[in-house]
């Protein structure tokens, strides 16, 4: 992936940059364990002096995104990494295993790792009341300024897991797992960190989930003509940002971009009135069709819209399901 800088943007380019790596990292452009262009590439492609670079990578480490090897270079912070266990020796089977099967091999590398009988039986409780209590429910947790971004992964996960899927604003989160500490608490990863400390202080697990790359949308916009007034929609402040930083690095000055939260009237309306075409999440929508319908006379023309369909990458939730262990259907 390469990160364009918008020189005239009242955007810092550090900042710029920063939501481009984070972008890139939630929607998986740059998996968990990735290496990360040294700051030598980045200078060469951004035009940043190397120093700026540094210090974005530095607040990334601050931030838990990443993580600096001395010598080896930055790799994207691995959420979810298994927990090592020693499997027996000799080639895996190329047939599927039956259950029985699974079970005694697992007991078996157990046993060979030095553990007795009542020490497996223990490990294997521990693990599977450890499970048991992460999937009595979800918590998704954001802070309150970004809720929306909390409601787009609830509607999301609620129809795919069979589990209760509560949101929880990242401020409340602490009083309610004082109350309650079974599940298992979901967020964007650039709010992870936090959210991860909070969780640890109870024994429960933060997982992050992935963003949608918005590939489709992205390519949509590299096509618009020069000129054209895109208008962006969401429940989510916080993707609003995301997007208008990543646009303007797309496109610079080719577009003119505004930005809207579906429940601000006449904001809405004034983005539909300048906008030939319009983006938005699916709970925005209806109140893009709405506001569309209500105010048609006003309008000189009418926008073309278009509704992201999916907040969360394809992989994400079967990797949830996986975690908190749902099976799948």
């Amino acid at each position: 992936m390469r990160f364009h800088i918008q020189q005239e943007s009242d955007i810092p380019a550090s900042t710029q940059l920063y939501n481009q790596i984070c972008f890139a990292i939630a929607a998986r452009h740059y998996p968990p364990g990735h290496r990360l262009p040294s700051t030598r590439q980045l200078a060469m492609q951004t035009g940043l002096h190397r120093n700026t670079i540094s210090k974005v990578y530095r607040q990334l480490e601050s931030d838990g995104v990443v993580e600096a090897m001395a010598g080896s270079g930055i790799y994207v912070r691995d959420q979810q990494k298994p927990r090592d266990i020693k499997l027996p020796p000799g080639p895996r089977s190329r047939v599927l295993p039956d259950i029985d099967r699974q079970v005694r091999q697992s007991i078996d590398g157990l046993l060979n790792g030095g553990c007795t009988l009542q020490q497996a039986r223990d490990m294997l409780t521990r693990e599977i009341d450890w499970r048991l209590r992460c999937g009595a429910r979800v918590l998704v947790s954001t802070p309150r300024e970004d809720i929306g971004a909390s409601m787009l992964i609830a509607e999301e996960l609620a129809p795919n897991l069979e589990v209760p899927v509560e949101v929880v604003p990242m401020e409340e989160l602490e009083g309610v797992l004082e109350s309650s500490n079974n599940g298992t608490v979901v967020t964007s990863r650039y709010f992870l960190q936090p959210v991860e400390e909070i969780a640890k202080r109870h024994g429960v697990r933060a997982v992050p989930v992935d963003l949608n790359d918005f590939r489709h949308e992205l390519d949509l916009l590299k096509e618009l003509r020069a000129g054209s007034c895109v208008g962006l929609v969401s429940i989510s402040p916080g993707i609003l940002r995301a997007a208008e930083v990543i646009l303007h690095s797309l496109r610079g000055n080719d577009l003119l971009v505004m930005t809207a939260n579906p429940d601000t009237g006449s904001r809405l309306l004034a983005l539909l009135r300048a906008a030939s075409h319009v983006l938005c999440d699916r709970p925005s929508l209806q109140l893009v069709e709405q506001s569309l319908r209500q105010n048609r006379a006003q309008l000189m023309r009418m926008p073309v819209v278009h509704c992201a369909q999916s907040y969360l990458g394809g992989a994400t939730i079967d990797q949830l399901r996986k975690e908190i262990g749902v099976l799948a259907a």
